[in-house]
């Protein structure tokens, strides 16, 4: 193994699609699962088709940093050279379902092969922080069609960041969990997403005057409330605009929820037992869900699998 190099999966609590449109979002990262770069002699298919989408992806940066179109200086003959004698990425981060695995991958190929990384371990200017989201959304771009940075960037500083607009990011400090009845919980689809259609499909209805204003005025609303009654440890205004965020969701963001789900997101609406919301671009993966009480809610969605992620 590469000393170092272990990355960790994220989860966007909040602020899908709407980050586009300049709404706040806040990331966090998700120790659950991991992955790093490897050398050890893996026979597996796994490996093996690992080492191939390496190449694939080296030859696309070779080619962009030749071409000059890549903002950050890639070491591209070097991370060939690895690829050649069996590097591969050994991750536990399922693809597909919104917890980062291409975030990952490009927080680890930015550390081992940027001339000049920003380093992870020091505190960082609004500036620098601004700089390394460019340069990682660069390198994500290959995978997604576009990338605004955001995963790769809790991928490779491992800490929760606030997005507040484009242009303005930074650290923050979580409220300390509790043992409480209350939970943020992953609920698994059983199938993977992809992002570049729904994202397509997102920047077509924004041309259309009515979801634009819905975006940008009662998304918008809704999810910056979330975050700041999350930041401050409150929990019924938190609960309340949820509500609200999950219903706006379920009416306007239905392609970006898998058809078997419709249901299952009005029941915890109408019950008022928990309160679903995409995690990432959705399609698949996994859902995010909030509940006052863990234990009703679980009750309730006995037949699907559910990770924990923070307790109230």
């Amino acid at each position: 193994m590469i000393k170092n190099s272990l990355y960790y999966a994220k989860i966007l609590l909040f602020g899908e699609y709407g980050i586009i449109e300049d709404a706040q979002g806040l990331s966090i990262p998700y120790d659950d699962y991991k992955a790093r770069f490897s050398f050890e002699q893996v026979e597996s298919e796994s490996a093996k088709d690992s080492n191939q989408k390496l190449k694939a992806y080296a030859l696309h940066l070779h080619e962009s940093c030749s071409a000059g179109r890549l903002t950050v200086a890639i070491d591209t003959e070097r991370m060939l050279a690895d690829i050649e004698i069996g590097m591969h990425f050994d991750s536990s981060i399922p693809q597909g379902y919104g917890v980062g695995s291409s975030g990952a991958l490009v927080a680890a190929t930015y550390a081992r092969y940027a001339a000049k990384p920003i380093k992870a371990e020091t505190d960082h200017t609004p500036e620098q922080l601004q700089q390394l989201k460019s340069e990682l959304a660069a390198l994500e771009c290959f995978f997604h069609g576009r990338s605004s940075g955001m995963d790769p960037l809790i991928c490779y500083l491992q800490i929760p960041i606030l997005f507040n607009g484009k242009s303005d990011l930074g650290a923050v400090q979580l409220p300390q969990e509790q043992q409480g009845a209350g939970a943020i919980f992953l609920l698994n689809t059983g199938e993977a997403g992809e992002t570049q259609p729904l994202v397509n499909l997102f920047m077509e209805r924004l041309k259309q005057d009515g979801f634009r204003r819905m975006i940008r005025t009662e998304f918008r609303k809704y999810n910056n409330a979330c975050i700041k009654s999350f930041l401050k440890g409150d929990v019924q205004p938190l609960f309340r605009n949820l509500r609200k965020l999950s219903q706006l969701a379920l009416d306007n963001f239905k392609p970006m929820i898998p058809d078997l789900f419709h249901q299952l997101w009005k029941q915890g609406i109408e019950t008022e037992a928990y309160y679903l919301k995409l995690c990432g671009s959705g399609g698949g993966g996994y859902i995010l869900g909030f509940t006052k009480d863990y234990e009703r809610a679980r009750q309730l969605l006995v037949d699907y699998d559910l990770k924990v992620v923070y307790r109230f």
